[in-house]
């Protein structure tokens, strides 16, 4: 995945949060879902930091994917 990643966490219902992970394109615009929340947390912040994890992983997944880049 060359593109950037994008966090959102939403409310669905009141109360209940939800992290969604989505690759943008070379714009910037979000185009594809890479991975959601299977539960809702009970707080936004909850929701950030399992979001936040999870985008970690997905982010060195992909650099030890790609070939070095020699500068």
């Amino acid at each position: 995945m060359k593109n950037p990643i994008k966090l959102v966490i939403d409310e669905r219902p009141a109360g209940s949060f939800l992290w969604t992970l989505l690759e943008c394109d070379a714009d910037g615009a979000p185009h594809k879902v890479v991975r959601a929340a299977e539960t809702a947390y009970e707080s936004y912040e909850a929701a950030l930091a399992a979001g936040t994890r999870i985008m970690d992983g997905e982010i060195r997944r992909n650099a030890a994917r790609s070939p070095a880049t020699v500068g």
